[in-house]
């Protein structure tokens, strides 16, 4: 009888725990970020618990992961809305090579080691650090790197200037630019900084995405 719950419980909490992370989307399935990493650790501790106590009600695993679901859903739909609850939910990128040096006042606030560099590096058959335009270390701990071309000419690939209305400073220092640039391409173009939802640079020109073009 008890292997027969044992086989009732592990099925049943196997479907549940897939429709729960279905329903909290598909982003959780291909990015592990810090609230997603702690959310399946303390999933998987309580479903085995009560997998493991035959004699247990499933309704103690089944409410909490239900308001773990919640949390969740709630905390992504404020970082929406919010970006500054985002960088503390989630941390921001951080700009680890610039034009083929090391950032290493970034990698020491990040705390990334020259070893996790190389090791990246490496990784990506990348021999010299002087080939890389620059490398920037997402908020999930992937390292995006994007190298020069043949003649190691500034690469065509967008660069973020401004994510919700929020000016990036390090794409700004990247560019050996100020604040006071971006304002006078807004002026120019008649937008408001509030109402940029993305802006980026690409081949020396700005291209904006307002808010009111979204649906």
């Amino acid at each position: 009888m008890d292997f027969l719950i044992v086989i009732y419980r592990t099925v049943f909490f196997y479907i549940f725990i897939i429709f729960v992370f279905r329903l909290m989307g598909k982003r959780e399935i291909g990015q592990l970020s810090i609230q997603d990493l702690v959310i399946s650790i303390i999933m998987s501790e309580l479903v085995a618990m009560s997998i493991e106590n035959r004699n247990d009600s499933m309704l103690l695993t089944v409410i909490p992961v239900v308001i773990l679901v919640i949390l969740e859903m709630l905390f992504s739909y404020i970082s929406l809305k919010s970006n500054k609850f985002r960088n503390v939910l989630e941390g921001k990128p951080s700009l680890i090579i610039s034009q083929g040096k090391i950032n290493f006042n970034e990698m020491v606030k990040e705390r990334y080691t020259l070893d996790d560099l190389l090791l990246e590096l490496r990784s990506k058959g990348i021999k010299n650090i002087e080939d890389i335009e620059y490398a920037v270390l997402e908020s999930d701990g992937r390292l995006s790197i994007f190298k020069y071309n043949f003649l190691k000419l500034k690469s065509s690939n967008p660069l973020p200037l401004i994510l919700d209305g929020i000016i990036q400073k390090d794409t700004l220092k990247y560019l050996k630019k100020d604040e006071k640039w971006v304002s006078e391409i807004l002026s120019k173009k008649g937008v408001d900084q509030k109402n940029v939802f993305y802006a980026f640079y690409k081949d020396n020109d700005t291209y904006i995405i307002k808010r009111t073009n979204l649906i």
